[in-house]
């Protein structure tokens, strides 16, 4: 089974990058291995429309992203089937191209959506124009984030090797030297 981790947001506003930010911390930090599944880590950024032959290859896709959701606080953390999203959560108001959302739902309409897809959402405090840094809540988001993707990938029978020990700053560094 193809297994796809996508990260999405905008890494130029604050929390919206969340996504992006969360995968790479992830991937950097954590060796996965299965004899029965391919994983692969893939920073989509804006791009949600252009991901759909991505999309369309992989048979379990899990979608890091930004949320709404009523009478939620930032940094709540929320993990869901998408054929099943609760009726509180809103996936809209973000600073995409165009919405992960709508690129399921034309991925749906065109029959490649993949068997399973699960969105791991937070909740942004800060969403704002030329911003590269992270609030504290959704700094204090990521262990939980971490967490249930960890766990749902040990459901799916990967081990998991921790490689290294980075922190979101060290890795937001990276990613702002390596843009540099």
């Amino acid at each position: 089974m193809k297994i796809l981790i996508l990260g999405i947001g905008n890494v130029m506003f604050g929390d919206e990058g969340l996504g992006v930010h969360f995968i790479n911390l992830i991937s950097q930090n954590f060796n996965f291995k299965s004899s029965l599944h391919e994983l692969s880590f893939i920073d989509g950024g804006t791009m949600a429309n252009a991901l759909t032959p991505l999309i369309a290859n992989s048979d379990y896709l899990i979608v890091c992203d930004c949320i709404e959701a009523d009478d939620s606080k930032a940094g709540d953390v929320y993990f869901f089937d998408y054929n099943a999203m609760p009726k509180s959560i809103k996936w809209s108001g973000s600073a995409h191209e165009v919405e992960m959302l709508q690129t399921l739902q034309m991925c749906e309409l065109s029959g490649v959506l993949p068997k399973s897809v699960k969105v791991l959402g937070v909740v942004p405090k800060r969403i704002e124009p030329m911003s590269f840094s992270l609030s504290s809540q959704a700094k204090n988001a990521l262990k939980t984030m971490q967490k249930v993707l960890l766990d749902e990938l040990g459901q799916l029978g990967f081990s998991c090797e921790q490689k290294a020990n980075f922190n979101i700053d060290e890795i937001l560094s990276k990613w702002l030297k390596a843009l540099y």
